[in-house]
């Protein structure tokens, strides 16, 4: 194996660790900690693409998992009431978001996942981690199903690479509901600010929300930014976002990319085809990171009725089914 290439087990600020190595690149997942990515940089750079924990940042990283690294969201964003409606059953998630009346992003976020894999090679570094829902896990008090989560982080020349799958253990037909939180620096590269940079993402439609962030069933026009943020680009910072969005493939790629102005280094988040919405939140336009999410339904897909599941996401997985998706970073550089 390469000294250059590695896959092996450490911390991150006190916090087990699984680092991945692979040439000019690195990245570290926490198992413990919701099996959340939490870092990947250039090393050779010195960019650091994804909003990571710094070691003073730590209580407030376990205290708030879903806006750093990679956080892995089953079921995503809010449901009415913590209910959801499958198969002529209701199920109930907890109402964790008390002035909105909703539950909010699962807990798989939070919860420790088991490490299954991992390895390097000349080619590449890999970690696999998974999350099994059987008798006595947390899940089956809300989400009364048997199903694995499998997550593989691949890292090699091109980039890093993610491979998510949900594969239906039980007997009965259960709903596939997820999301990723994906925390992106922007800057990434030392020594630019957020005005150096716009991004463009692949979307459709604006699903109007209401109050309580939940879908009202109309359509908002898109404004001259949103408009920029499908063509030519516009700063990740033009507003406050919390918005929901159709996905829109673009060139059969389903993708956000960050461009640095002042270097010409890019940022390409290529996501799967199966994500058929997006929800962008800036924190307020913070001017540090934002988080474009690829999510596979409509926010509260279940108790939506009156559009068809395929439209709204609301994908069902039989007995034995396993649905699974590809998505993957990747640096471009541009001449200025």
């Amino acid at each position: 194996m390469s000294t250059e290439n590695a896959a092996f087990e450490g911390e991150f600020h006190g916090a087990r660790a699984i680092w991945l190595k692979h040439g000019r690149y690195e990245a570290a997942l926490l198992p413990e900690h919701g099996g959340n990515l939490i870092l990947f940089r250039d090393t050779d750079n010195g960019f650091r693409y994804l909003r990571e924990p710094e070691a003073e940042e730590m209580e407030d990283f376990k205290a708030n998992p879903g806006v750093y690294g990679i956080p892995v969201l089953f079921p995503p964003n809010r449901y009415d009431g913590g209910k959801f409606a499958w198969e002529g059953k209701v199920y109930e998630l907890p109402v964790n978001e008390t002035d909105k009346g909703n539950h909010l992003h699962g807990f798989m976020h939070q919860l420790p996942w088991s490490v299954d894999y991992m390895k390097a090679d000349g080619y590449e570094s890999v970690v696999i981690i998974s999350q099994k829902v059987r008798d006595g896990h947390l899940y089956k008090q809300y989400f009364p199903f048997e199903f694995t989560i499998t997550l593989r982080y691949t890292l090699n020349a091109e980039g890093l690479h993610q491979q998510v799958a949900v594969s239906n253990d039980g007997r009965e037909r259960m709903p596939n509901l997820l999301a990723f939180h994906t925390a992106i620096n922007a800057p990434f590269v030392p020594g630019s600010s957020a005005s150096d940079y716009t991004f463009k993402m692949t979307i459709g439609e604006r699903r109007e929300m209401s109050e309580r962030m939940l879908p009202t069933g109309k359509i908002q026009p898109l404004s001259r930014e949103e408009v920029l943020m499908k063509t030519d680009g516009v700063s990740p910072y033009f507003a406050s976002m919390d918005n929901h969005y159709t996905a829109s493939p673009q060139n059969g790629r389903n993708r956000m990319e960050l461009t640095d102005h002042r270097t010409g280094d890019v940022l390409v988040y290529d996501v799967g085809t199966s994500y058929k919405y997006w929800m962008i939140w800036n924190n307020g336009a913070c001017g540090k990171f934002f988080c474009p999410e690829p999510q596979i339904n409509l926010v509260n897909a279940p108790n939506i009725a009156g559009l068809p599941a395929e439209e709204i996401g609301l994908i069902g997985l039989e007995p034995g089914e396993r649905w699974e998706e590809t998505s993957s970073f990747y640096a471009i550089k541009r001449e200025n």
